[in-house]
């Protein structure tokens, strides 16, 4: 079992930059992020392998946000530059034994989940 932790949400002004970071309790073979908004289903934003770094984006924030490795803390980042409103919602880290397509479709492992608030 894995355990995995995210931080780093908050209010922060249309245009501005937050990092997402999730550390996990041990090394896993793909880990990413998805989202919540109120009154919306749960929605790929980002993956990322632990085998060749191969990494994957949702076309809405494709160009925006950036997802990172750190190996030394077994920890994920999601930069997220130039917010909108849209983004709004809560963040939640993922991880997997299985490659990155099996993350999307259903992953194991869930964080708690951090809440990011953009305001215009």
């Amino acid at each position: 079992q894995v355990q995995l932790v995210e931080s780093g949400g908050g209010l922060v002004q249309a245009g501005g930059s937050l990092r997402l970071s999730c550390a996990a309790s041990g090394r896993t073979y793909a880990m990413g992020w998805f989202r919540q908004a109120p009154g919306n289903e749960r929605e790929f934003v980002a993956a990322v392998s632990w085998s060749d770094g191969g990494t994957q984006y949702a076309g809405s924030v494709e160009g925006r946000f950036t997802i990172s490795l750190e190996p030394a803390k077994n920890t994920v980042h999601l930069q997220m530059n130039s917010l909108k409103p849209e983004d709004t919602a809560v963040y939640y880290c993922a991880a997997d034994s299985r490659p990155l397509t099996a993350l999307r479709r259903r992953a194991e492992y869930w964080g708690q989940g951090t809440q990011v608030l953009v305001s215009s």
